[in-house]
Parts: structure tokens; sequence; C-alpha cells
């Protein structure tokens, strides 16, 4: 057991991998969550009416076969693949009013690369040029090993590529939505490229781990992360304090401590794994993270709404995942043939716009509107639930300055998805940069 003391605040993903990765190594190891229960963003809530309770995801959370750090992570926790995910080969299906709009299939017998071209070159719903036009822009980002000579918002790139209206509206923005939550007239390219990299870029003949392969939890979020999460970390003797909202930080020459806590307890190394807004707000009084601060601070976030409709138990999709056009709801997932959730469909609406003026009776009445267009043979939900996240992520822009892991301040250090710049706000970049605090501690140690 390691003689130095460890405070991680906040228990979201970046804040668990970091318990878990030094725990493992035998640190001495307290967590802090201001919430009830572990998890972070990726948790369900419970929600009871008059048919009954169920539990809901706080937004509908999709990984791809790329985030090995995740599944990794899953896998300590005793959490197989098969039992965590449903995995689906990549495939694109937005559906408008009464008909499919695009239909883009990749073949699960080819290298993903070969798989999404081949897969551009048969989609519906695309002109033969638009399908040239696609295919030509992947060739030319995969030559240039998916690297910008310099950032720029994605709209403008995709116009700069030859993308037509319509691929940009059918293809690529719901694409780009889905991943990095930011409308694409703000949308980093740079960032939505390094996905299409780790997504794309896999050479292996394997119809089993394709990179590109969308994985949907099939359990809800917090049986998936928080609560085993919860009991990996007690059996490994980390101390978890949960409703325990730090308030500041204090240095000192024997380390750390923190507000808000009732203990007094000095610590050796802070790990701050907070949303960037409440990371912002702790780091006030030490001067020596005023960069941090700053960058922090000047940071715009976006929002994600889901809108679940229970449907009688006999609903069911043409497939768990699709795509939506012509109206509010950007996509639509059937939860119960992901989590067995039969007859619940949940829409999502990333980002900013006019959905953000309407009550959120109003907001569920459109999306069921939308969904009948779309689906004519629907029948009327039998409830529905609104789940708003105003700041679920933040904005993923171009040449967003995004601090490091590492802080000027010796042993502080910052964990969370804004600290890994290669990709947005995602699970896999919390994870990894939990990963890397736990690393860069265990570094710490052995040159000391």
């Amino acid at each position: 057991m390691h003689k130095a003391r460890i405070a991680i605040i906040g228990g979201g993903c970046a804040g668990l991998s970091a318990a878990i990765a030094l725990a493992k190594q035998g640190w001495s190891v307290s967590l802090f969550e201001a919430s009830s229960e572990l998890g972070g963003r990726a948790r369900s809530i419970a929600f009871t009416n008059a048919a009954g309770s169920t539990y809901l995801d706080n937004g509908q959370h999709i990984l791809i076969g790329a985030y090995k750090s995740t599944l990794q992570l899953l896998n300590t926790l005793g959490l197989s693949e098969k039992q965590a995910f449903l995995r689906l080969p990549f495939s694109l299906r937005m559906q408008g009013p009464g008909h499919c709009l695009l239909r883009l299939n990749t073949a699960s017998y080819l290298p993903t690369p070969l798989a999404m071209l081949l897969g551009l070159l048969a989609c519906r719903g695309l002109s033969f040029s638009e399908r040239i036009a696609g295919i030509g822009m992947m060739t030319r980002m995969a030559l240039k090993g998916y690297q910008l000579d310099h950032d720029l918002p994605l709209a403008s790139f995709l116009q700069e590529q030859n993308q037509s209206a319509n691929a940009i509206q059918q293809l690529w923005e719901p694409i780009s939505l889905a991943a990095l939550n930011t409308p694409i007239q703000a949308a980093s390219t740079q960032v939505f490229l390094n996905v299409l990299k780790d997504t794309m870029a896999s050479s292996a003949w394997s119809s089993l781990r394709k990179n590109s392969d969308f994985l949907l939890a099939k359990q809800d979020l917090s049986k998936l992360i928080g609560r085993p999460a919860s009991a990996y970390l007690r059996q490994h003797g980390v101390r978890i304090k949960l409703k325990q909202r730090i308030t500041g930080i204090s240095k000192s020459d024997l380390g750390y401590r923190l507000n808000g806590v009732e203990e007094a307890a000095v610590y050796s190394h802070v790990v701050l794994a907070t949303a960037p807004h409440n990371a912002s707000q702790l780091m006030v009084g030490l001067s020596e993270l005023h960069a941090e601060h700053m960058a922090l601070a000047s940071f715009d976030y976006q929002p994600i709404v889901t809108v679940y409709l229970q449907y009688p138990t006999h609903t069911k999709l043409r497939l768990p995942m699709i795509g939506l056009s012509n109206g509010l709801g950007q996509w639509v997932f059937d939860r119960g043939q992901i989590c067995q959730q039969h007859g619940l469909l949940a829409v999502v609406i990333s980002g900013t716009g006019s959905h953000q003026t309407l009550p959120q009776a109003q907001l569920a009445e459109a999306v069921m509107a939308q969904l009948k267009l779309a689906f004519p043979k629907l029948s009327s939900p039998l409830w529905h639930k609104v789940i708003a996240e105003k700041r679920a992520t933040y904005a993923c822009t171009p040449d967003l300055t995004r601090p490091p892991p590492q802080t000027a301040l010796p042993n502080f250090y910052l964990a969370g998805d804004y600290c890994y710049a290669d990709y947005p706000a995602t699970i896999e970049g919390a994870v990894r940069s939990g990963l890397i605090c736990a690393e860069l501690i265990q570094a710490s140690h052995k040159v000391g």
C-alpha cells in the first residue's frame, strides 16, 4: 500500500476510471461525489406514474467498437461486452414522413474502410454523384491520416469537400450530432475526423470486433456503470463519500485540503474529475491554475433532450436505432429491442435549437406528431417523459483550448472528457482521461 493519500473529486466515468486504476495499484483513495450515486451523466432515474415504475437513462448513450478503454473498464467490473451491449454493424437509416429517405449499410465481412466505401457506393437516398463525392472525401482524409492543416467548422469543411446539401442533411449532420453533440455550423472538423479515424481506420478482417460497430447499452446505465463500480471500489478499499459537495480546495506544504467535507484530512494528490464548469469554480484560489480556470470558464455548452414515449408493448420499429428527418427529433431508439423495455421509444434531440423554447408537454406533442408521420402505423403513446440536460456536453468547437490532465500544480490532476483532446464529450474520452491521471500518479511515485 502506498503512503500517499489521493482525493478524487467527482464520481463520473473519469473519476471512476482513475479510482479503479489506482485501487488496483494499491493506492489509498477517497472518492467524493456530490450526488447520491456514482456514474455522473451516465446514470438512470426512477420514473413512476399511474402505469407503474421504470428506470429511464439520463440520455441515450451510443458507444462504438473503437472505445476499447470503456470496454476494458466494464470487463474489470465483471461485465462482458455481450452482457453489457447490443452490438450493431455500422448502418444509417434516415426516416422521413412515411418512408425511408436514406439507407447506408456496411458489409460485416469486409474490413472497415472498404465496408464503408462500398456502403457509400450503394447508399440509397443519395444520387450517384453525391455518393462519389462522399467516397472521394473519405479517401482524401484517409490519405492525409485524417489530419487538417487548420481546424474549421464542419459545415464549412463539408462544403469545401463538395458535399451537397442533401448529403450533409441526411448523412454527415446526423453522424456529427451523434458524435459531437454540436451543430455542424460550430463543430470542430478535426475532432470529427479523429472519431472517423478511430472508427474507420482498422484494417482487420474481423466481423466480430469492428471499430465502426454501434454499441447500445442493454441495461440501464446505473446498473451498467455506477453500481458495479461502487461495489468494485468498496471491495478494493476505496472510501466512497456520496452527497459530499466539495466547495473549495486549498493547498499547503503538506498537501491539499478539501472544503465542504467533515473530515480535516490532508491529501497528497488530487484528481479533479467534475464537469468543466464545476472544475473551473473549484480552481478559484489556486493561482497556479489560472490558465486552466480561464480556459474552462470560456467553455460553451450544448443540451441534450430525450423524449421517452411508452407505446403498447407489441410496438416494434424496423431497427433498434433510426435517424429522423423533417422534425425536432434526430434519432429514435427502440428500447424494447435494446434492453427489453418493450414499446418504449426514446427520441433524442442533440444541440441547441428551437425545441428549447417549447414547454415539455408541447415538445412531447411535437415529437409524437413527427413519429406518427415517420411511422404511420404507430398508435398513441400511453405516457411520455421528457429529460432535459441543459449542459449535457461542452460545445466541441474548432481549436478549443482544452487543458491536459497534468497541471502546473504538483500532484494535482484534471480528469474529464474535456481533457482528452482527441475526442469530443464521450464516455470513452472520460475513461481515457482518468486512466491518464492514474498513470501520471504512478509515474510520479516511481520518480520520487
